[in-house]
């Protein structure tokens, strides 16, 4: 009986402790998405930390980001309250360390020259084909090597004709008899219609004796591009020996940028400079503009003529090509291209107000100066622009909602924007890292739709219950749109089991 009353009094003690525990958790606990409020050293109030390149996850204290290799960075209370109009608030250490650049709106001079880079090739109206008309031998071979610079009247190959011999013969026998002389210059004529050469029938009527050996000179200066034969081969009537580049003038051909085409007119002159020695530099003009351009760079060809007469210049060297255009004297403003995001229909830059905050503006670019890009619209000489790192500002924004991802703000609904297509969903698989009440986050494999590499972010939850038998550690197949506080938007999750077929 005693012993009956020992456990029923440890049994009401163990529950009795048991429910004083519970309602001090009660009093002391701290929900997992909303981190509590601390304060820094100068008095700012810390929300939470986060990551600049994951601005959906919130943390509860700082430390290393689970998703990139870089510190959370804090967000004060000062800085994530007031307008909207107010733009985005990047303390100067955070700055510095996402290496932000700045660039001033300044105007230049307008000019419609720019530079371009060419490639040096053979001027292929220059080249000429060494052919022979006969059949025979070659014996000796004088070039024995493609690319060898060759000079006008230079031997090139000596080649053994056995079929001229029968018609030199008859030529030289109808001349020792005394025929008629219409005889004779039929004989002359014969030969003639064979290709032999003026100089082989000249040497047979003074030696009289047939020749049948004669040397192929090259006709042009230049290189030998092209070498179709070697010493002892059988050559064919029609068959190219030799073909012969020239170098007076080359071809120096660059792929000019759609946008620049236009500016382009034949006859233009063109001042190329060596790209290994910035000191020599020639003469030239715009050729000829090529009808094709590249659907995936969209450039098109342009080919220069280059002076080449010292013969300085070989095929396969960079030219820098400073294409001259008219002169212009307005003012044009520019900012670097590096600063103007282009989203498709619209272009953007990060401007920093006056009191450090910024901003987007949309801008109307104009045409590429070089490193610049023309600005029509939406700037004011003076003002300051994001050259660098405005890709995390505007992480840091979407945190704020002031940029709302560098979109312009919402419209109210019309009965066109509440037929628009709703936004695609994608599929991915992956592993689940963490759950928390507003998101999963997931080390996901490659999203072709997306063109996404391999990678380990967060997406939103629809609802804080949903998905709720998914734990860390699954295999999960799922499926996920843009929307949501993270950029993307669960729609479907499913444990997918260890070992099964994809």
């Amino acid at each position: 009986m005693n012993r009956t009353r020992m456990i029923v009094a440890s049994l009401l003690a163990a529950l009795l402790l048991a429910t004083g525990a519970f309602l001090l958790g009660r009093k002391t606990a701290q929900p997992a998405n909303t981190p509590a409020a601390t304060s820094t050293t100068d008095g700012r109030k810390v929300l939470y930390w986060h990551d600049p390149m994951v601005p959906g996850p919130r943390f509860d204290k700082p430390g290393k980001s689970p998703f990139m290799d870089m510190q959370l960075v804090p967000m004060y209370e000062d800085s994530s309250t007031g307008p909207a109009s107010s733009g985005v608030q990047v303390s100067p250490g955070v700055q510095q360390n996402l290496g932000i650049r700045y660039a001033s709106v300044r105007k230049t001079q307008g000019s419609t020259s720019f530079d371009a880079l060419g490639t040096v090739r053979f001027d292929e109206r220059l080249n000429v084909a060494v052919q022979t008309r006969v059949a025979g031998y070659v014996e000796r071979l004088s070039v024995r090597a493609p690319m060898e610079r060759v000079r006008k009247g230079q031997a090139l190959a000596t080649v053994f004709a056995p079929e001229w011999l029968g018609p030199q013969n008859e030529f030289v026998a109808l001349k020792r008899s005394g025929v008629a002389p219409d005889l004779v210059a039929a004989a002359r004529e014969r030969m003639r219609a064979m290709s032999i050469p003026d100089e082989l029938v000249r040497r047979s009527e003074q030696t009289g004796t047939a020749q049948a050996r004669y040397v192929l000179s090259a006709p042009s200066d230049g290189v030998v591009a092209e070498l179709g034969v070697r010493e002892g081969v059988a050559v064919t009537p029609g068959m190219t020996l030799f073909r012969i580049a020239g170098l007076e003038k080359i071809w120096a051909v660059a792929e000019i940028p759609e946008a620049q085409a236009v500016r382009l007119a034949r006859g233009q002159k063109v001042k190329a400079v060596l790209q290994a020695d910035a000191a020599r530099t020639f003469d030239g003009t715009l050729d000829e503009i090529l009808p094709e351009i590249d659907g995936s760079t969209r450039t098109l060809k342009a080919r220069f003529e280059v002076d080449n007469r010292n013969g300085a210049l070989t095929p396969g060297m960079l030219l820098r090509l400073q294409v001259a255009g008219p002169a212009s004297t307005d003012t044009r403003l520019v900012v670097p291209s590096e600063a103007v995001i282009r989203t498709g229909k619209r272009a953007v830059v990060i401007v920093r107000k006056a009191d450090g905050a910024f901003e987007p503006r949309e801008v109307s670019p104009g045409a590429d100066q070089g490193e610049d890009t023309e600005v029509l619209s939406g700037l004011s000489e003076g003002e300051q622009v994001v050259a660098s790192g405005q890709f995390l500002i505007d992480s840091e924004a979407r945190l704020r909602s002031v940029l709302g991802n560098m979109a312009a703000s919402a419209p109210v609904p019309t009965p066109e924007a509440a037929a628009a297509p709703a936004p695609a969903v994608h599929k991915a698989e992956g592993k689940v890292e963490s759950v928390d009440p507003d998101g999963i986050t997931i080390s996901h494999g490659p999203v072709a739709t997306l063109k996404w590499p391999s990678m380990t972010m967060g997406f939103a939850k629809a609802s804080p219950g949903a998905f709720a038998e998914i734990r860390p550690g699954d295999q999960v197949r799922f499926e996920f749109r843009e929307g949501g506080p993270t950029g993307y938007e669960l729609v479907t999750v499913q444990r997918v089991e260890r070992g099964a077929k994809q």
